[in-house]
């Protein structure tokens, strides 16, 4: 176990820091995260729409959900290309880039015209259906633009102004752009959308599998955060099969059928009760813990956790490089998402098929309004009681640990306050003697 623990706190964990640090991934993140408003605009809408089913006088505001949370592939077709030109230092053509990173995403979405001259193309594609097109439209727009941009036609003390240069050194790059668009698109009639989704439909479909939804939740919600890895590491990939499920789980309903996809961000609302790695069990062993260390740590990291955010409980119990709590913590990293998936694949509780990113409201709460229904709540309530089970054997350990370290270092003090008491008294009593 130590070599193990060595090996992943010197090798493995700055690895995948670095990984995390690289500008291209960090770009997909950054760019999902910024779309994240138009996201929680279709919560809104989920959670006006449950409030309908009790007060039908309410007005209908689904829709919204579709000019939001619908148009979500067009933002990231902006956003990305926009994000990666301003993470490589070449912000003075970005604003460009994500107009290029648009137009492309237009083109490969392969539009028809009729006979009116009217842009005909599905509205799904414009929303979590076209989010592999955006991430490749705008991906390879960034590359093209990133490349370009290292040169210019103009010398630096050019005494033309910047807007001029930005309009002829993006000239090319952008047309470049747009001509393999048209290329593929008009000339070989070939669907760069249609090629993009049957190359990640498998991986897809990993993702969404009982192995899938269980190892993805794992590794990015327990076992990476127990070595001090940003869980965000892993997001570009996971948003991408939880978006799209999501998604495809709401076009499901909207056209009279049942959803089927499990592994969205809404499923695993129902298991991160406390955060990652379902830890609020923890948090309110720490309020009684024996060592007064743990007790504070429990008082501080209490109302944090009841909002679902942990990072002050994994760092400071510490839960990271802490193998006492780091096992159960990697034991509700597995049982959580398997106890999850077998509740909605059985049809125990309802599969989430609105959007629904009010992840910080208390859990049972979220249970609730992820589902629809009751069972929500009471799937939370069953996956905190197992919880509670599996952190408590592990937690009495650490914590009699924790009382003995602070009875040692009380007794330490101890010692050293008495050896500077009786030099005290010594130094006194020669004084006297002295005198």
């Amino acid at each position: 176990m130590k070599k193990f623990m060595d090996w992943m706190t010197n090798v493995f964990a700055p690895k995948m820091n670095k990984l995390a640090r690289n500008p291209w991934l960090a770009a997909v993140q950054e760019a999902i995260l910024a779309a994240m408003p138009v996201i929680l605009i279709g919560s809104f809408a989920t959670i006006f729409s449950i409030l309908r089913d009790f007060i039908p006088q309410l007005p209908d505001i689904s829709k919204l959900s579709d000019f939001s949370f619908g148009l979500l592939s067009i933002f990231l077709a902006y956003l990305i290309p926009t994000t990666v030109m301003e993470k490589k230092k070449h912000k003075k053509t970005s604003k460009q880039t994500g107009m290029a990173g648009i137009a492309l995403f237009l083109m490969v979405i392969y539009p028809t015209f009729d006979e009116g001259g009217n842009f005909i193309v599905p509205f799904a594609n414009f929303g979590t259906t076209g989010m592999l097109a955006a991430l490749v439209a705008g991906l390879f727009v960034a590359a093209v633009m990133n490349q370009f941009a290292k040169h210019s036609f103009f010398k630096e003390d050019t005494a033309l102004p910047d807007f001029i240069t930005v309009w002829f050194d993006t000239l090319l790059p952008i047309t470049l752009c747009l001509i393999v668009g048209w290329l593929f698109t008009f000339v070989l009639e070939i669907s760069i959308f249609d090629v993009v989704y049957q190359i990640f439909t498998p991986f897809l479909a990993i993702g969404q599998s009982f192995w899938g939804f269980v190892i993805l939740n794992f590794i990015g919600y327990a076992f990476l955060y127990t070595f001090g890895i940003s869980t965000w590491i892993i997001y570009p990939i996971t948003s991408v099969i939880c978006l799209q499920g999501i998604g495809d789980n709401m076009s499901a309903v909207a056209a009279g059928n049942a959803p089927v996809f499990i592994n969205t961000g809404e499923a695993a609302n129902l298991f991160l009760i406390g955060g990652g790695g379902t830890t609020l069990a923890l948090a309110i062993m720490l309020l009684f813990a024996k060592s007064k260390k743990l007790k504070i740590i429990g008082k501080s990291t209490i109302v944090p956790s009841i909002c679902n955010i942990n990072e002050p409980l994994v760092f400071g119990a510490p839960v990271a490089f802490n193998p006492m709590l780091m096992v159960p913590m990697w034991i509700m990293g597995l049982l959580a998402p398997i106890i999850t998936w077998f509740a909605l694949d059985w049809g125990l509780v309802p599969i989430p098929a609105q959007t629904f990113n009010f992840w910080y409201l208390p859990s049972p709460i979220v249970g609730f309004l992820v589902t629809g229904s009751i069972a929500g709540t009471i799937l939370v309530l069953l996956i905190f009681a197992v919880s509670w089970f599996v952190y408590y054997p592990f937690f009495k350990i650490y914590d009699k640990q924790c009382v003995t370290e602070e009875e040692k270092e009380f007794e330490k003090k101890e010692k050293a306050l008495n050896k500077k008491r009786n030099r005290k008294s010594e130094l006194e009593d020669s004084m006297e003697g002295e005198v």
